[in-house]
């Protein structure tokens, strides 16, 4: 059996308070296309998709005032939330780290949008970066 690796950065999504007005910059100004925004009610947030090439830009706006994302605002303001990184086999990569002893947030895979499955690392054992795992269907 094979280690499993990182094939490429999926997203990064970044935390704001209204998809609109950020748009105003990363549609409008630097001209990249809102391919969707999509509300996923198990999360509390909406968000906009903006592909760059094999990658997205994700703006991720809080629907509740007690969701995860807006107490995280609430402590560190708009900006860059986490970074994506899309595997080959997520459960594999998830055992690695443990054995590793890197804290987990999600020790066994989540089910996302469209199959995907995702999980997250806590920035304790990242130097301070959030990141989430993605292994995507078919795959």
């Amino acid at each position: 059996m094979s280690k499993p690796h990182i094939k490429n950065i999926n997203h990064i999504a970044i935390a704001v308070n209204d998809i609109n007005e950020a748009l105003g910059f990363w549609r409008d100004a630097l001209g990249l296309e809102l391919e969707q925004v999509e509300e996923i009610e198990s999360q509390e947030v909406k968000i906009a998709f903006l592909p760059v090439e094999d990658s997205e830009i994700e703006l991720v706006e809080p629907t509740t005032e007690d969701s995860g994302i807006k107490r995280y605002m609430e402590k560190r303001g708009e900006g860059i939330h986490h970074i994506c990184l899309e595997v080959d086999d997520i459960g594999a990569m998830l055992a690695q780290l443990k054995a590793k002893g890197v804290r987990l947030i999600n020790e066994t895979p989540q089910k996302g949008i469209g199959g995907r499955k995702f999980a997250f690392i806590h920035p304790e054992s990242t130097h301070g970066v959030l990141v989430e795992l993605y292994q995507l269907p078919g795959d």
